[in-house]
């Protein structure tokens, strides 16, 4: 059997909505796109919404609308995506990574306080101090950082938020049981992002989402997504819009299509089944694989909502006769696809000789990420291709034992 790392869930009512907007003549950015921005807004708590081509997108306009400039820094966590950095180079700025938690993989806040004091004390191998402004956490697989916890670390240290919850649709947390669940993008962040890439939780194929409370950042946001047009200009081909339009800042050509957002639209009314559907099948994996000596489980909190975008085990390599690299050739003869989130950022050339990174500086993520493999978990998932996944690591594990 052969079981695919990830299987979009497209119904019949996608397809008819897209066929619907083809025969409409309206394909970039319309009355399906505004929709989409207002379904998405009701189902995360959020005032208001921007819908753009790409979560990457959606981050650059965030960290664009916070002002971030040339010469500042901003707090990323090692253990993500290159998105969630690139966006801080591309305003000249700088990511001062951040190690991660051995139990969740995200963020380490106290690290993150480590950091700031060795960046005072000229301690990390960056070239001049860095005046940081910003932090920009990752919910990753889908399992909320404590984002109360994040919300007072920033205020102590006069920071700014951008939430990149790509993995986090649906997902919330809770203090306790004595408190309502928040979810990501309720004014958990100055600005909280969303990806709706092929793989994610929900799919416009390329697309992504920035939500905010503040109506300053979302009219700049949403004015640099279309290249720093005048507001005039979004109604230009709507019957008695004004056709002239101004330049007022050089922004990007950021915005979402309708025919993206035609998917979206019927994906966002499915999330929620969605989740469930990736929860019954990790649910089903922790069963049948948490006994196994060989293997350790993501973490399953009680005061979390998780999206479940992502099942990463990690191996005990010293319970097992082979490598991490090993196990996954192993894998993939066997029909299981599966992939790796993520070398961390600091392990890539390019951070590694621009700022000189070294694995030293974040012993967590350099452990970490060599015993990680994130295995198939989609929500049309059937039994005989999870099960095929089950027996399949269960017979590499015990042909492996040590």
């Amino acid at each position: 059997m052969e079981v695919p790392y990830f299987r979009p869930s497209i119904a019949e009512a996608e397809i008819e909505e897209v066929v619907a907007c083809l025969r409409s003549g309206w394909l970039t950015t319309g009355p399906r796109t505004k929709q989409f921005e207002a379904a998405l807004a009701e189902c995360v708590g959020a005032e208001h919404a921007v819908a753009a081509n790409s979560c990457t997108s959606a981050l650059h306009l965030a960290v664009e609308a916070l002002q971030l400039a040339p010469g500042q820094g901003v707090l990323v966590p090692t253990m993500t995506f290159a998105a969630t950095a690139e966006v801080v180079r591309y305003q000249g700025a700088v990511p001062i990574l951040v190690d991660c938690d051995p139990v969740t993989l995200n963020i380490d806040l106290e690290d993150a306080g480590r950091k700031l004091d060795q960046l005072r004390q000229g301690h990390l191998p960056l070239d001049v101090p860095l005046p940081v402004v910003g932090i920009i956490p990752v919910h990753v697989g889908g399992l909320m950082v404590d984002m109360d916890a994040l919300k007072s670390f920033a205020e102590r240290h006069d920071l700014w938020v951008v939430e990149d919850a790509a993995h986090a649709l649906p997902a919330a947390f809770r203090k306790s049981t004595q408190h309502a669940w928040r979810r990501a993008g309720e004014n958990t962040a100055d600005v909280t992002c969303f990806s709706f890439y092929a793989n994610k939780t929900i799919t416009t194929g390329e697309g992504g989402m920035a939500v905010t409370a503040d109506q300053k950042l979302a009219d700049r946001m949403r004015q640099m997504s279309l290249h720093g047009l005048s507001h005039d200009a979004w109604g230009r081909y709507v019957g008695g819009g004004a056709w002239d339009y101004q330049i007022v800042a050089p922004g990007f050509k950021y915005n979402m299509t309708d025919v993206a957002a035609a998917i979206g639209n019927h994906q966002l009314k499915r999330a929620e089944q969605m989740r469930c559907g990736r929860e019954t099948i990790a649910q089903g994996y922790r069963e049948a694989l948490g006994t196994l000596p060989q293997l350790e489980l993501p973490a399953v909190l009680a005061d979390r909502v998780h999206a479940w975008h992502l099942f990463p085990v990690r191996l005990r390599l010293d319970r097992l006769s082979i490598d991490r690299n090993a196990f996954i050739e192993q894998l993939h003869k066997c029909g299981v696809g599966c992939s790796v989130h993520w070398r961390p950022l600091h392990l890539h050339k390019y951070y590694a000789e621009t700022f000189a990174w070294r694995p030293e500086h974040l012993p967590v993520a350099t452990a970490e990420w060599q015993r990680l493999i994130s295995l198939p978990l989609f929500p049309d998932m059937r039994k005989e291709e999870s099960d095929h996944v089950i027996h399949v690591i269960q017979d590499l594990c015990a042909r492996h034992a040590v």
